[in-house]
């Protein structure tokens, strides 16, 4: 079988395949109280990362689901951004993950049995590392590659954090650099260095584990991670959810380095433009910053960073973390405030 690149079978690529948020919530349209199901604690009511079901006193189960199109050629490099991808919502919600089934969809008539292969190869060396199981799955024969999980956790009823707690005077932190989507439209384009698609792959497959450690800080009211509707869009839901707005200085923003001169040269995916279309309007830019500086808070993001809303006094405490877990960028970025669910971008 002569086989096609992966990224030539997909219209896009990683999380920059999400529906753009507008439209999403046309489709979804306003979500409903939780009033039939007391122990669904949380559930679409702003976004979060996953769903989390009570148990009993001291369990609750944290159950999410993640897939998308590749972004890189290599299967084994495939599988294993999206299975870090999808578990990044249990660790973004503070929990910790126990199993996961993966989501396949293949096109069996163009990709042949030992890529495919690698592809799950890949996706299960990322369970391994995480210490669960990867204990079934579903898939079926799609014109598309696609790729994914679906992720069970465990977190205590009281330590789990929402994107909807943060709290006016609060600190934002990100725990890893933006430009993912930009190193990935690069590389489709054949753009990309060697050393720029090893940092795309380092930055992709790193866990968020750290958030279970996150959520045990009292300091820490809210978390989520930046993934498809950019650095913008995501905190843009934890102002709507905790109706608050934000302040962010672009200049503390961490970005990775090798994405930068890409940024700067116009480089990313058709997703930020969907975005900016869809809350563009919600931010306020300073007017000394360039087109590719506000682009770039915008880029969709596969397998981003923690973003969290923390109490200044915890701040030191939530960057050692990081620091000791691998996030050698992580950074206080901005402030959330009172007012308006709107960003304010200095």
């Amino acid at each position: 079988m002569s086989e096609v690149k992966l990224t030539q079978l997909s219209h896009g690529g990683g999380c920059g395949c999400k529906i753009a948020p507008a439209l999403l919530q046309q489709i979804l349209g306003e979500a409903k109280e939780k009033t039939q199901f007391a122990n669904l604690l949380v559930g679409t009511e702003t976004g979060d990362d996953a769903a989390v079901y009570r148990l009993n006193e001291q369990q609750a189960i944290i159950a999410t689901t993640d897939f998308f199109m590749p972004i890189v050629d290599d299967p084994f490099d495939f599988g294993r951004i999206a299975a870090t991808n999808a578990l990044s919502d249990v660790y973004a919600m503070g929990g910790t993950p126990i199993m996961a089934l993966a989501i396949v969809g293949m096109p069996i008539n163009k990709l042949s049995v030992e890529t495919i292969r690698a592809i799950l190869q890949g996706g299960e060396s990322v369970c391994q590392t995480a210490g669960i199981p990867l204990a079934g799955g579903h898939s079926i024969d799609s014109p598309e590659p696609i790729y994914g999980l679906v992720a069970i956790g465990v977190v205590h009823p009281d330590q789990f954090k929402k994107n909807s707690g943060a709290q006016a005077g609060d600190a934002l932190i990100l725990g890893k650099g933006l430009g993912v989507g930009v190193l990935a439209a690069a590389f489709k384009k054949g753009a990309l260095s060697e050393a720029g698609y090893a940092q795309m792959i380092a930055n992709t497959t790193q866990l968020n584990a750290v958030g279970s450690k996150l959520a045990a800080i009292a300091g820490v009211h809210a978390m989520t991670d930046v993934t498809g509707f950019g650095l913008a869009g995501h905190l843009l839901g934890i102002c709507r959810g905790s109706g608050l707005g934000a302040e962010i200085k672009f200049d503390q923003v961490p970005v990775l380095s090798e994405a930068l001169p890409l940024a700067r040269q116009g480089y990313g995916p058709g997703a930020i433009d969907r975005n900016l279309a869809s809350y563009g309007h919600e931010i306020d830019f300073a007017a000394h910053l360039e087109t590719w500086q506000q682009r770039i808070l915008a880029d969709a993001q596969t397998s981003g960073g923690l973003l969290v809303s923390a109490d200044p006094d915890a701040v030191r405490e939530v960057l050692s973390h990081f620091l000791q877990a691998g996030f050698s960028q992580a950074a206080v970025i901005g402030r959330a405030k009172s007012g308006a669910s709107r960003l304010s971008i200095i």
